[in-house]
């Protein structure tokens, strides 16, 4: 037993298995008799205050703006590593994945306008431009030899375009009233711990350090205090002393499977509590509701496929080794999978309990339906790959 729950956490697809469990549990505590007294927990304030220093929150916001800053320390982290070495560290290897990226945001997000002009709900066109990095890798890592490790590759570095240009969306386009002294303060510490990295010293403690305190000064800049994980980890130094591990590679290590395991599906659980009623399903043809899913459905393989066949047919780029066009494709379809971070910027879109549920309501469903078309479609282009790999699917 001890070996299986070993080799369940070690594998690719446990995290976004993970994630589908407490989606779950959200859902049935939501519309059980469980429902109000978890609602009542997540308003209850935790923390302190005194004249100079404010940190008395609920645990739903240190939740979403607590927990989530080491979600965004980690994909930070990622973000760096493949600029560094990855599949971003040159322009041949990073053109693709960035031009498909780009595809797979501006599409979506003016589907989502399409429906939505001169509508009380115009300003969540962010909703759709976002991708699930572990719930697609996960679905992916499920098909195992029937998908080409380049694809795999191929849409990891995808995903991590696509979480930069999300993290730019939340820092631009949804910030609250900005507080111009809170926000040189955490820019001031940036800089200082950037100058550190200069200086050559490794020790993480004057990065993480540092790092908690801007996060407080940006969280009270009115910039969502998540971007604080990003800058962090941009400050982290990437190179470690002779043989031993980064100090960038010991954050990870460090907080990788807390991420994955505790911090992600916590999330879920505080955010997907869905309590169905009825008119929710007609809520779907709503433009808020029509937006998202045509955003996420349709227009993440949409702009993704498009915009890829477009820069291939112009030279910019080149398809991964063993890849078809309509494996393109379904990646598009699994990077429509919006849930944890499309949830993440509903919330920061609406301020009202009833548009975030409708919202919430349609991201599931368009996640859904990405998530199981893109496996089908996967799955039997798979077959056919494996049954004969120099054909055209």
């Amino acid at each position: 037993m001890r070996k299986q729950i070993k080799q369940f956490f070690e594998a690719d697809s446990a995290s976004g298995i993970t994630l589908l469990v407490f989606l779950v549990i959200s859902l049935i505590i939501a519309n059980s008799p469980l429902g109000e007294g978890f609602e009542q927990l997540l308003v209850q304030k935790i923390g302190f205050e005194t004249n100079q220093i404010h940190l008395n929150y609920s645990v739903l916001h240190w939740v979403n703006d607590g927990l989530m800053a080491i979600f965004f320390l980690m994909v930070g982290i990622e973000i760096k590593q493949e600029l560094a070495h990855g599949q971003l560290s040159s322009a041949k290897k990073a053109s693709l994945p960035f031009f498909a990226a780009l595809g797979g945001m501006a599409v979506p997000a003016g589907i989502y306008v399409l429906f939505n002009a001169g509508t009380e709900t115009n300003h969540g066109w962010g909703i759709p431009m976002a991708t699930d990095i572990a719930f697609a890798i996960g679905i992916l890592s499920i098909l195992g030899k029937r998908v080409p490790v380049a694809l795999k590759v191929f849409l990891t570095a995808l995903a991590i375009v696509d979480d930069l240009g999300a993290i730019l969306v939340i820092a631009i386009f949804y910030t609250a009233d900005l507080e111009a002294s809170y926000l040189l303060y955490g820019m001031g510490i940036f800089a200082l711990m950037m100058f550190i990295n200069r200086m050559g010293v490794k020790s993480l403690w004057f990065y993480l350090i540092p790092g908690m305190v801007m996060w407080y000064f940006i969280h009270h800049s009115g910039v969502h205090a998540t971007i604080a994980g990003v800058l962090t980890a941009f400050a982290i130094p990437i190179k470690g002393n002779n043989q031993k591990s980064s100090p960038i590679q010991s954050v990870e290590h460090a907080i990788s499977t807390p991420v994955n395991f505790i911090i992600m599906p916590l999330f879920a659980l505080a955010n997907t509590n869905i309590r169905f009623e009825s008119g929710m399903v007609e809520g779907l043809a709503s433009p808020l509701g029509l937006g998202i899913i045509a955003g996420l459905f349709i227009g993440k393989p949409l702009g993704i496929t498009l915009l890829s066949w477009l820069s291939v047919k112009l030279g910019l780029s080149e398809l991964p080794k063993g890849t078809k066009w309509m494996q393109v494709l379904g990646i598009g379809l699994m990077a429509g999978i919006g849930f944890t971070m499309s949830i993440f910027i509903a919330l920061l879109s609406f301020s009202d309990l009833y548009h975030q549920t409708e919202a919430k309501f349609a991201i599931l469903v368009a996640s859904g339906l990405s998530g199981i078309i893109g496996y089908i479609a996967l799955s039997n282009l798979g077959k056919r790959y494996l049954e004969k790999p120099n054909t055209e699917p």
